[in-house]
């Protein structure tokens, strides 16, 4: 009687131990859920933590209409590279030319306008055409010759800077010429108010693209094939999905928001240099913000929105930090631990959901 009673015991211990795993399991399941479905969901988190922090820290400084205004124009030009980026990432690559297609386009628009005298609206088209078309070479080769995209990027990007250099002679427009003589040229950096915040047109460019690529993404074939691609092109290629068609889609619309980034970044700099640095670094930093927003680097998963919330996040710790007077190093130290972070959780979850 004493052994059954035991045994007994020993089962109800098993069974709650059991039920106890299940649902701590379960829990953990229900957390990588809803980061697999909402991946804007911790860049979202993270962003919201910054600008408590800094607000805290800095107090009415930080915490302003001005101020978080002044982070929306910091990011303009890195927010729209990194929507670009996103789309080639989310097709399972990456493009280290988006910086250089940027300056290059820009160079286009300025030097056809005063050198050839052609009209700046006219310049522009052709600048954007220009970015389209390095962005349809790039697709070429990765979707047709199938080479990796990061080896086609790479070169694409020292080609591209080459050109750039060459076609301009390595001469700078100034921004006094450029309101003079061409300021459509200089458009997107036109102000205007919006109650106590100062807003420009790059700023209202960059949150229509990143609006616009998110409901293509989310809610048209297109965006499914996109998705379908990133997360497995030959399966995606069985089900119908026409690989290649999707592959120059993406780099084409790529190279075209390249172009408007190179647009937009005549009217934050107010000149148009060939030498700018968004050539070198804007590759990096628009992986960063890609990154840190929660887009898998395996392609296939991501929102847009997250990236746009990653490039918020770098603009809050660059100014916050500035505010505060830190050492600038620690803003290049917290944004590694972020995108090392953001890496080890888009492992987790696609090892959690296996």
């Amino acid at each position: 009687m004493a052994n059954q009673d035991n045994y007994e015991s020993a089962v109800n211990a098993s069974d709650k131990q059991a039920e106890f795993d299940y649902e701590r399991k379960g829990i953990v399941h229900r957390i990588q859920h809803t980061l697999h479905m909402t991946p804007s969901l911790v860049p979202l988190v993270v962003l919201l933590g910054a600008i408590i922090v800094f607000a805290v820290i800095l107090g009415g400084r930080f915490f302003s209409g001005p101020t978080l205004t002044l982070i929306l124009q910091q990011v303009q030009i890195v927010g729209i590279l990194a929507a670009a980026q996103s789309l080639v990432i989310l097709t399972a690559g990456i493009d280290l030319s988006v910086g250089a297609i940027a300056v290059f386009s820009s160079v286009i628009m300025g030097q056809f306008t005063f050198r050839y005298g052609i009209p700046p609206a006219i310049a522009v088209a052709l600048g954007l055409a220009v970015g389209t078309g390095i962005g349809a070479m790039s697709g070429w080769l990765v979707s047709k010759v199938k080479l990796p995209p990061f080896i086609v990027t790479l070169g694409m990007w020292q080609i591209v800077l080459a050109a750039n250099y060459l076609y301009s002679r390595n001469e700078t427009i100034r921004s006094q010429d450029i309101r003079e003589q061409a300021p459509f040229l200089g458009f997107m950096g036109q102000r205007f108010e919006v109650g106590s915040a100062v807003v420009t047109f790059g700023v209202v460019t960059m949150v229509l693209i990143v609006v616009i690529l998110a409901y293509c993404l989310r809610s048209t074939s297109w965006g499914r094939h996109v998705y379908a691609v990133g997360d497995d092109a030959e399966a995606a290629e069985l089900a119908g999905v026409n690989r290649h068609g999707t592959l120059m889609s993406v780099y084409m619309l790529t190279g075209f928001i390249c172009a408007i980034a190179g647009w937009v970044m005549i009217g934050r700099l107010g000149s148009v240099s060939p030498s700018a640095s968004t050539g070198v670094v804007g590759n990096i930093q628009s992986i960063t913000a890609v990154v840190i927003g929660g887009i898998s680097l395996f392609g296939g998963r991501g929102s847009i929105w997250g990236v746009f919330f990653g490039a918020l996040i770098v603009g809050t710790f660059e100014l916050g930090l500035r505010m505060a007077g830190a050492n600038a190093q620690w803003t290049l130290l917290l944004i590694g631990v972020l995108i090392i972070g953001a890496v080890a959780v888009d492992q987790w979850i696609r090892k959690v959901s296996l």
